[in-house]
Formats: structure tokens, sequence, C-alpha cells
């Protein structure tokens, strides 16, 4: 058998073997693929404004008393220091997932009389979210970013 194996076979089973391979990558290698999206539709003008959420960010970690997050079965609750109440106890929040953002929750909320705000469960899939927490105090910017896994 050997003995009528030439260069031409060899060709022949590489190009097979290539063509498969590229079969392989175009019909079963997606499949497997988790949907994947952009953070944001606007990427590159909240890129050239992302300054603000560096200085919002060093703002927040010389915090002496940072806010805080617990989930519940409720859903997750935002706690603010009694000494670190945001101007007019108003706080923004986003809690963005990457791989569907059908399911992004973005609010404006207000401290109750705890100092505290509740994201409802009804609003939550299962699934790993990052939120990050936004506010004010004395018109100076603040920001917070948590990794939360949501059961």
């Amino acid at each position: 058998m050997l003995k009528n194996f030439h260069w031409g076979h060899g060709v022949a089973i590489a190009l097979a073997a290539f063509i498969g391979f590229i079969m392989f990558m175009v019909l079963v290698f997606p499949n497997g693929k988790q949907n994947s999206e952009l953070i944001s539709d606007n990427y590159y003008e909240d890129e050239l404004a992302y300054q603000k959420v560096i200085d919002a960010k060093k703002n927040a970690e010389q915090l002496a008393e940072k806010p805080v997050y617990q989930q519940t079965k409720d859903g997750i609750n935002l706690t603010f220091p009694a000494s670190g109440n945001p101007d007019g106890k108003n706080i923004s929040f986003v809690l963005f997932r990457t791989d569907d953002k059908n399911l992004d929750v973005k609010k404006d909320a207000s401290l109750d009389g705890s100092n505290s705000v509740l994201i409802p469960a009804k609003v939550l899939r299962k699934g790993s979210y990052t939120l990050m927490l936004k506010w004010k105090r004395n018109n100076k910017p603040y920001q917070l970013d948590y990794d939360v896994l949501w059961k």
C-alpha cells in the first residue's frame, strides 16, 4: 500500500485535513462561545471621559468609612456610613453583566432613614454582576466598584 502512496496523496490528505479544521472552527467552535458584548455602545466617548472615573475612584479609596453592600434574600442592600452622607442622599448605581446587557440594572436612588437602599431580588438574575456605585459629597464625585455573584 505504501508503494502506491506519492506526494499527490499527501497534498490531498493535507488539504482535506485543513478543510476539516476550518469547518470545525466555523460550525462547532462558535456554539460553545457565550454571548460577549461591549460594555458600552458609546465606547470611545466613555473612554475619553474615563479620567473622571479614575478621579472618583481615587476619592473613594481615600475615605475612612466606605459604603458596603450585603446580599440578602430580599436583594442587595447598599449602606452608607453615617459620616459619609451623599449630597441630598442621592446615589446612582449600575449592576452590569458582561454576558448580556439586557440584564443590566441602572438606577438613581435616594437613601432611606437608615442611610441605605435596597436593590430588589426580583430585578436580579442568577450570575455575575459588577456593581458600580456613584455618589457626590460636597460636590466631589465618588465611585466604588464591587464584584457581585448573585445566586
